[in-house]
């Protein structure tokens, strides 16, 4: 092989994408003889594949079983929702098989599918890597969460109630880990993890700690970053320049529906940001789109007074068949929607945007 023939050099399809992790393993699994080991295996796996999550994604083909020796690795592809049920229902059929100790971890993150020697489908990526922090935090019958997927969570009132904060754990290499610990009806493990009360008798000011930070990204998502950005600090000032008397506005009414039908007012400084489309002709492409959805989404959510519908409640409004933003709006109970498109050729990216009036569906590009 000649090292200077660019052709020569192997070209990875490397296709990132937003996953749902929940990593679970056996607590005391080394301390085991190997028929143990085995036989309690075997037993996870059944308890695991009855859960309704889980049988629910394999249905749809949007699930991948990952084993990592001690436990497995659940990789969710539709909601942070999704592994967060998983957790529960396995710690449900749990509390049946004392026996067995498991602690479980949960987090989203960007992932790439590869091929592993036995021709299977693995995962690798800093998803899978922070969602092994968060669980390696746990102890026995611990469902630990990052503070990402308890942020996307809490946006829902049926989940607030079981997302306790823990603060931050102290993992490999001196980082950091927000963590929250889910538990709920005896399901679960209410009391605070032993690595994280250690961390708190420790005193020790002088010692500096790093915080997890991002890699150094390449030229073109910072481009991607600073173009959101913009676009977010844009659309906040036509929001709150715009002049409307009233501070709320009235939910979109059908055609013969009347007013007093008891729809509830929507603020009038409310945005919903919809998944953008990728136009371009790579599909790994489509990781960019969502990350200018992340990053204005991030701006906006910095405005006072501003109301932001959070990623996870616009993804089933997925770019497809046309959308009617009126009645997206109304759903979602904003005042104003932003869609837009994402194109990127060589090292050029090309974002298009418009902000929708909902209740008009006036638009500036």
């Amino acid at each position: 092989m000649n090292p200077q023939d660019p052709s020569a050099e192997p070209t990875p399809d490397l296709q990132l994408e937003i996953a749902h992790l929940l990593l679970v393993d056996v607590v005391g699994y080394s301390k085991l003889l190997v028929n143990e080991q085995i036989e309690l295996l075997q037993e996870l796996k059944q308890i695991v594949r009855s859960s309704e999550s889980f049988r629910a994604a394999e249905a749809r083909d949007e699930l991948i079983r990952v084993p990592t020796g001690d436990g497995m690795a659940l990789v969710f592809f539709h909601s942070p929702e999704e592994p967060a049920r998983c957790a529960l229902e396995i710690s449900r059929v749990l509390q049946d098989h004392p026996s067995i100790r498991l602690r479980m971890g949960i987090h989203s993150g960007p992932v790439n599918r590869v091929i592993d020697v036995n021709e299977k489908t693995n995962i690798a990526g800093s998803g899978i890597n922070v969602a092994q922090r968060v669980l390696d935090c746990g102890d026995a019958g611990h469902i630990l969460l990052s503070a990402h997927v308890a942020e996307d969570l809490a946006e829902y009132r049926h989940w607030q109630p079981h997302l306790h904060d823990l603060g931050e754990c102290e993992v490999k290499y001196g980082l950091r880990l927000h963590l929250f610990n889910l538990y709920k009806d005896g399901l679960g493990n209410p009391q605070v993890p032993e690595k994280l009360r250690r961390g708190r008798r420790k005193h020790a000011p002088a010692v500096s700690v790093r915080p997890i930070t991002a890699p150094r990204l390449p030229r073109v998502v910072l481009l991607v970053a600073l173009v959101a950005s913009a676009v977010a600090l844009v659309i906040s000032s036509l929001i709150f320049l715009k002049r409307v008397p009233p501070t709320t506005v009235a939910r979109a009414l059908a055609p013969g529906a009347k007013a007093t039908d008891g729809l509830a007012a929507i603020p009038e400084k409310s945005i919903a940001v919809l998944p953008f489309e990728n136009l371009s002709n790579e599909k790994e492409n489509a990781y960019f789109a969502d990350g200018v959805q992340d990053e204005i989404l991030t701006g906006l959510s910095r405005v006072a007074d501003l109301k932001v519908i959070s990623r996870t409640s616009v993804m089933q409004y997925k770019a497809g068949p046309k959308r009617n933003l009126r009645e997206v709006a109304t759903d979602l109970g904003v005042a104003h929607v932003l869609e837009g498109t994402v194109q990127r050729a060589g090292g050029r990216v090309r974002v298009n945007a418009q902000l929708i009036d909902a209740s008009s569906q006036n638009l500036s590009e």
